[in-house]
């Protein structure tokens, strides 16, 4: 099998942006996107998406291809990347995929579980139960019914825990037990690659990138949004914790470091949910020469 797809995955802020583009140029191709926030058009700086200075000429794909009005979920992710994939594949031998969304990333590799429909009722219950108890419910309710899952999934995305209890509770097990894990079969080679670097260094560089992030005028950005502050897409490290300020719940002090420290908690649910897969090879985001070799091998050897 002659095409290739690198996986640069990783936790919020450790430097996949930079090492991507470093690759791109080398291999001469273009770089998907992973990230399922950098797919809205009306969310940047919170975001964190490379800018088109910073692109360097570079085609990117699933940035800003969508509108946080939209409903968009990881199937339909799953369908358009693949069909995209199929078609650079033919004026590319290499392609890029990268991202800290590791499910996505997850359906790009494997595909997604499907599942049987689930009971309305179900549905309709969870739905009624998060509007008047709010989210700490779905988290308690995931984090008893199904630990691993819990450790793995953003707990801060709402449809993605009510999916998981549906499962668990029609199924009267976990949903990750549930899940098949069968691999679909892809035309194309995948390699894996975890960057990652010490725990103090990376949260060091998510603390300054919130800072930029404030500087840049992050605050602005999200008070432009605050009227569709109940959009799903709004409900995300960064954004809400603005959220709270613009609603003078907290100050704007307290904002920023709440999104600091839920920017590291993200960051190691991360970790945690890629160090649980165990076919990606870890490198240090600095390790460029490191990681061409590495890939240049596993190309040869196919």
């Amino acid at each position: 099998m002659n095409h290739h797809l690198i996986i640069i995955a990783g936790p919020t802020a450790v430097g996949k942006t930079a090492l991507s583009i470093q690759l791109a140029k080398h291999y001469m191709c273009p770089v998907i996107s992973a990230d399922s926030r950098q797919f809205y058009k009306e969310m940047s700086i919170g975001t964190a998406k490379p800018s088109i200075e910073e692109m360097e000429g570079i085609a990117h794909y699933f940035i800003d291809n969508k509108s946080i009005n939209d409903v968009y979920n990881i199937g339909e992710y799953e369908k358009e990347a693949i069909e995209l994939i199929e078609k650079l594949f033919l004026e590319h031998d290499t392609l890029i995929l990268v991202g800290g969304s590791g499910l996505y990333i997850n359906a790009i590799l494997n595909g997604l579980d499907e599942f049987e429909e689930i009971p309305t009722i179900i549905r309709e219950n969870l739905i009624k139960q998060y509007t008047e108890k709010g989210i700490s419910f779905l988290q308690e309710e995931l984090k008893q019914r199904d630990f691993i899952y819990y450790e793995e999934v953003d707990t801060n995305n709402p449809q993605r825990m009510m999916r998981a209890l549906e499962v668990c509770i029609c199924k009267g097990k976990p949903f990750s037990e549930y899940r098949t894990k069968v691999k679909k079969t892809r035309n194309f080679n995948s390699i894996p690659i975890l960057i990652n670097t010490s725990r103090a260094i990376l949260y060091d560089r998510i603390n300054k990138r919130v800072d930029e992030m404030i500087s840049s005028g992050l605050v602005e950005e999200v008070k432009s949004l605050h009227h569709k502050n109940q959009l799903n897409a709004l409900n995300t490290v960064g954004y809400k914790e603005l959220f709270s300020y613009l609603e003078n719940k907290i100050s704007l002090q307290e904002a920023i470091e709440l999104i600091k420290q839920n920017s590291r908690r993200y960051a190691k649910r991360q970790l945690t949910w890629f160090n649980h897969q165990g076919d990606f090879e870890t490198f240090e985001p600095s390790e460029i020469e490191k990681i061409k070799s590495y890939i240049n091998i596993i190309i040869e050897h196919s």
